[in-house]
Order: structure tokens, then sequence, then C-alpha cells
């Protein structure tokens, strides 16, 4: 099992139509085959810059793969991602 998440700040005002639009956005992504357990989460400590998380697992890596490489994902990241996301940090985990 892989499990992927991202923490990011978006570059909208807190509480606009754009950053609704855009959570909005991102949780269509569940819809990808081989996504499971999927979330979108708003950050609550003050310890970083970020105010938004995803969090999803996949099954292996051939289902993570697939995901990076649907057409849905792919143009999620260059039209919503890339545009109107400040700054993150991915991280991908496997269980020991």
């Amino acid at each position: 099992m892989i499990r992927h998440t991202a923490v990011f700040r978006l570059k909208h005002a807190a509480g606009s139509a754009e950053e609704a639009s855009f959570l909005t956005a991102i949780k269509k992504l569940v819809a990808i085959p081989g996504v499971e357990k999927f979330e979108v989460l708003r950050q609550v400590s003050p310890k970083n810059e970020f105010k938004f998380g995803v969090s999803m697992e996949f099954k292996d890596q051939a289902a993570y793969t697939g995901y990076n490489d649907h057409p849905d994902h792919v143009a999620f990241v260059q039209t919503r991602w890339i545009p109107e996301v400040a700054a993150f940090t991915e991280i991908d985990y496997v269980a020991l």
C-alpha cells in the first residue's frame, strides 16, 4: 500500500470563491481508478504555512503510477495545481 499525501497553500484568499472552486475540483480526483481512502483536509495547526492537505491510498505501485499518468490527474495538475498552488510538500509513504 502507498499513501500519497500533499499539504499545500493556495494563491487564493481564504474563503474566496476561487478557493472553494479549487477544493471542489480536487475532490474529483477520487474518481480516478485505483484511488482509495481519499480525503481533502484543512490544516489547523499554526506550526506551518500550509492550509490544506490531500491524502489517498493505492493498493500498489501500479495503481499509483496509473493515477499519476491518468489524463484527469495530468489535466488537474496542469490547469489547476500549477497555476493555483502557492507552495506544497508531497510525501508518499509505505508502511514498515
